[in-house]
């Protein structure tokens, strides 16, 4: 690896508090950068705005989507901005470069009575089932991220006050209420079916059949599963966050409640939630307005 690239990236984990995931996504597009400037002759000492707009523009031409992209842009205006900082570059040549415009994608979500049906099919008879009820039933009810539920330790969970403490995005904490029947399954599995996992102590809530922490494709594959005996056809990790977001929004929840609620940085990020049905605002006008006779 380019020793620049390995500064930058060991910068953002230590310093910045980058999770893994950034991490690993911006090393996988600072690479295709530089296999690009190889194939092209182009001198990284003397690299210039025209050179990281045709880097650009290769990417779409190869049919990356938008958000890729919008991403691969942001890599590297910090990478530079990184240089200029840490090796006293004198120009950004990343600073004119125009992102693209992101795409607004609605997220695409399960409906409460589907939801319902997925986790009531999962029947806790054995240590992996109560396992999975627990697990499901606690994204569902804090639309927590994948990463922050496989990092989940037992000293976050506050039972007595019916709370978990969740880790997220730059180390930043957040506490978010549990609903009953998700404690209530968090303390089966810990109380029934964690100790039977385990080969050691590792502190993390959610193990996998050998004793280890749950890995996001093991999320993913737990998931998966449940939701294609319940027929389910579209269905990936973050639907069960979506879903959360959505439901709430539908119960009433406001867009500040929920943010805290998700852990998102700015409200704009929580507005794309804000697609709920058409009969639902109707009734909630007709329900909430004072002229509405």
């Amino acid at each position: 690896m380019n020793k620049k690239v390995k500064d930058f990236l060991n910068y953002l984990l230590l310093e910045r508090g980058f999770s893994i995931n950034t991490i690993e996504n911006y090393e996988r597009d600072l690479k295709k950068f530089f296999e690009f400037l190889e194939e092209n002759n182009i001198n990284f000492e003397n690299i210039s705005v025209q050179d990281i707009t045709n880097f650009l523009e290769y990417l779409r031409s190869k049919k990356y989507d938008s958000s890729t992209i919008e991403r691969v842009s942001s890599c590297l205006r910090s990478f530079f901005k990184y240089l200029v900082w840490a090796l006293e570059w004198e120009k950004n040549p990343a600073d004119f470069i125009e992102l693209p415009k992101k795409k607004k994608r609605l997220p695409e979500f399960l409906t409460k009575e589907e939801v319902f049906n997925l986790l009531g099919i999962i029947k806790p008879e054995t240590p992996l089932k109560i396992r999975d009820r627990a697990l499901l039933e606690f994204a569902y009810a804090t639309g927590a991220r994948v990463s922050e539920i496989i990092n989940l330790k037992i000293k976050d969970i506050l039972f007595d006050e019916g709370f978990v403490r969740i880790v997220g995005k730059g180390n930043k904490e957040r506490i978010v209420p549990l609903t009953k029947i998700s404690l209530d399954y968090l303390k089966l599995y810990l109380l029934k079916a964690r100790q039977k996992l385990k080969k050691s102590e590792n502190g993390f809530v959610f193990l996998n059949k050998n004793g280890a922490p749950l890995s996001r494709v093991g999320f993913w594959k737990i998931l998966k599963n449940y939701g294609k005996i319940a027929g389910i056809k579209k269905i990936y990790p973050h639907i069960l966050r979506h879903s959360f977001a959505t439901h709430m929004l539908e119960g009433g929840c406001d867009l500040r409640t929920l943010q805290i609620i998700l852990g998102h940085a700015s409200l704009t990020t929580t507005q794309i939630y804000t697609h709920i049905e058409i009969s639902h605002l109707k009734e909630t006008v007709k329900k909430c307005h004072p002229r509405s006779f």
